[in-house]
């Protein structure tokens, strides 16, 4: 069975940097793609935020959040990270660690499965 459990999020000041992680287990992140998503509320969909591709380790990112954000992993600890620096007051949201299954990296729809979230607000 597939697990994620995400940590890290929390209050920071808009301008302020956070580290996210997701530690995983029943599956190896350096054999299959991870994605991180976010989620604000009222909004039914799940946002792309970030993907490392699980043979590779090749990144890729919301155009958007380019610059800002950095994905990363270790695979030793089966953890992937999520760096958010200049955080901005629209970045407040519950962000998700997911597993890629099939399809392009950017599309939930791709994922299987997810973990609950760790909700990260950012004050102006």
């Amino acid at each position: 069975q597939v697990q994620m459990v995400e940590s890290g999020g929390g209050l920071v000041q808009a301008g302020g940097s956070l580290r996210l992680s997701c530690v995983v287990s029943g599956l190896t992140i350096g054999s299959n793609g991870m994605g991180w998503f976010r989620q604000t509320p009222g909004n039914k969909e799940r946002e792309f935020v970030a993907a490392i591709f699980g043979s590779t380790g090749d990144t890729t990112y919301a155009d958007s959040l380019k610059g800002r954000f950095t994905i990363s992993r270790d695979n030793g600890k089966n953890t992937d990270y999520l760096q958010i620096n200049s955080l901005k007051p629209e970045g407040t949201a519950l962000y998700y660690c997911a597993a890629h299954w099939r399809g392009y990296y950017d599309t939930s729809s791709s994922y299987r499965d997810w973990g609950r979230g760790t909700q990260v607000t950012a004050s102006s």
